[in-house]
């Protein structure tokens, strides 16, 4: 499954980043954004498949506004893709075992952070990042939280059998990347491997619903109502 090949054109701009931390003994990068207060709990935003774009650092952005600390890693090293064919190209390069790595490198430098109040992390990631969300979740006993924005999982669905998190997911009823009866068996899976039952919700809405810098898919109300949804969900889940 993949992000819908019309995509338009990203900015060009390069990759958000202001913070660098230790994954597994390798430098990585990503975006932090702290929140008024100066503390809180923490969240791992991941990126869709263009990369750490200014969209995946407004989110992080909004998190801190909410209370918490937010760090978006860089999985892509500082590039960003131009257009959908480059993207797919950065995803289908991208080790899913490294990139699992660096994630779990993240939420180990943010729980050690003196701004986060919190034992575990939430996890919130889009498209290509909605996948490593449920990747993450299901090995990193850390995660407390995890939502899965119209996640797509490029290759084998993990096993969940070591899934502590509670999970919240966001898909939308017209998205032709993600078939709903899929949905269904990832649902099944989750529960038999986990006991752990997750909260799919569905949207009269496309892929990439959330993305507000993307007008010919964005749904506005769909994207309130997931948004509000996932705040609540953070702040009663995150430990």
């Amino acid at each position: 499954m993949t992000d819908t090949p019309d995509a338009p054109r990203s900015t060009g701009r390069p990759a958000r980043q202001n913070v660098t931390f230790d994954s597994d003994g390798t430098p990585a990068h990503g975006y932090l954004a702290l929140p008024p207060s100066g503390s809180g709990p923490g969240v791992i935003v991941i990126q869709e498949w263009w990369g750490l774009t200014d969209h995946i650092a407004d989110v992080t952005d909004r998190l801190a506004a909410e209370g918490f600390v937010a760090l978006a890693p860089d999985l892509y090293g500082g590039n960003v893709a131009h257009d959908a064919q480059e993207a797919f190209r950065m995803m289908r390069e991208l080790p899913e075992q490294r990139a699992v790595e660096l994630l779990s490198g993240a939420v180990g430098h943010l729980l050690a952070r003196p701004e986060v109040t919190s034992g575990t992390v939430g996890v919130v990631g889009f498209c290509m990042g909605g996948g490593f969300v449920l990747h993450l979740a299901a090995r990193d006993a850390r995660v407390s939280a995890a939502v899965p924005f119209y996640g797509v999982i490029q290759h084998e669905v993990p096993d969940f059998s070591g899934l502590r998190a509670q999970i919240l997911g966001h898909y939308g009823e017209h998205d032709q990347t993600i078939p709903l009866p899929t949905l269904d068996g990832l649902r099944r899976t989750i529960e038999q491997q986990s006991g752990i039952v997750p909260d799919f919700r569905l949207y009269p809405a496309d892929h990439a619903f959330f993305n507000d810098g993307r007008p010919e898919v964005y749904d506005a109300q769909s994207s309130r109502q997931a948004w509000t949804a996932t705040l609540d969900f953070l702040k009663s889940t995150i430990g």
